[in-house]
């Protein structure tokens, strides 16, 4: 992808990025404030829901946030980095978000010293949870920004010998000698020797 194509794409990522939390901003404002003052009937039918109605926006738009954040992060490394490297990043950057994104609005919805227990034990729910997987990503990441293997290089690594089909942010995908494809989870790769046997 050209330069001109990616410098478009981060402008479009950050303005996609601000829509958002404009939008949040002015929708948290017409439903709490604007339209019970317009409006005074709407005050009395608004308030017993108005957690919910907050919980749910915060959802909807903290998803699209983070969603168009982790976007603007992929389009800044695709400066530097292939499509791989920077998809690997820009997934890390949404489980976290989502995580982020879940563990405080719990914490909000309990409030207090109440809501940071709570905000606290969901993000350690979430972490434990997601252990395996952000294990593996994280590893995933490491593989696309070191490079140890390459996309053709003919390697033998977790047992597995064969040509490096593709790296992906979870695993690396080994096409063996008998023709069968074999997927290495990265954190296996990360924490094994690696024999390159001839480089791409």
């Amino acid at each position: 992808m050209s330069g001109d194509n990616v410098a478009g794409k981060i402008r479009g990522s950050i303005v996609n990025l601000v829509s958002w939390i404009a939008a949040y901003i002015v929708v948290s404002a017409l439903i709490f404030a604007t339209l019970p003052s317009v409006i005074p009937q709407v005050k009395p039918l608004l308030d017993p829901y108005s957690s919910y109605v907050a919980i749910g926006l915060a959802l909807f738009f903290g998803y699209m946030i983070i969603r168009s954040f982790s976007n603007l992060v992929y389009w800044m490394l695709r400066v530097k980095y292939p499509h791989s490297t920077a998809a690997a990043v820009r997934s890390i950057f949404t489980i976290l978000g989502i995580g982020a994104l879940a563990a405080g609005i719990a914490g909000g919805a309990a409030g207090g010293a109440a809501g940071v227990a709570l905000g606290g034990f969901i993000g350690m729910v979430i972490g434990f949870a997601t252990q395996q997987v952000l294990g593996q990503a994280i590893a995933g990441l490491f593989v696309l920004l070191v490079r140890p293997i390459k996309i053709g290089d003919y390697v033998n690594v977790a047992g597995e010998q064969g040509i490096v089909e593709d790296i992906s942010t979870l695993f690396t995908f080994i096409k063996k000698d008998d023709g069968t494809l074999a997927l290495v989870p990265n954190n296996q790769l990360i924490g094994s020797k690696i024999y390159i046997i001839k480089r791409s």
